[in-house]
């Protein structure tokens, strides 16, 4: 499970005084709060959900730190970033999305704008244990239906 693993990885981060402590701390604050608000034990599907949720949040401050220009900030968001994309799957290229969209265009037969939906999550059953930007996804599927 990705608790203890976290768990174990705090332990040498203290033992060893490494700068990832801060984010490992944070990981654990979001699963161990999930949890507790949910009173359901973490499965994989949690676990990944949790993560997407703070990677999008280091992304939304990284792009506010940059237009605010505070560099540094946005420098030691990018470096948590880093660290919590590690305990996620391998991300999609851009073209293996390519191709799974288009495989997803003719198998469910989409031709309009209205069916991005059906598109959507037949792609994210294809994708398997790999992972995708919702946004970049989205972005694609529309210039297809266009």
């Amino acid at each position: 499970m990705l608790l203890q693993r976290i768990e174990t990885d705090i332990v040498a981060a203290m033992k060893s005084q490494d700068t990832r402590l801060t984010v490992l701390r944070q990981i654990k604050t979001a699963l161990v709060k999930y949890e507790k608000d949910s009173g359901k034990v973490l499965d994989e599907a949690a676990e990944q959900k949790i993560l997407a949720t703070l990677v999008k949040q280091h992304k939304d401050s990284i792009e506010m730190f940059v237009k605010g220009l505070r560099q540094e900030l946005a420098d030691k968001e990018s470096a948590e970033l880093l660290v919590i994309e590690s305990y996620m799957p391998k991300e999609a290229s851009h073209e293996h999305l390519d191709a799974l969209i288009e495989k997803a265009l003719k198998d469910t037969g989409a031709v309009a704008a209205n069916q991005m939906g059906s598109v959507m999550k037949y792609v994210k059953t294809l994708l398997g244990d790999l992972r995708a930007d919702g946004k970049v996804l989205s972005e694609k599927i529309k210039a297809k239906l266009s």
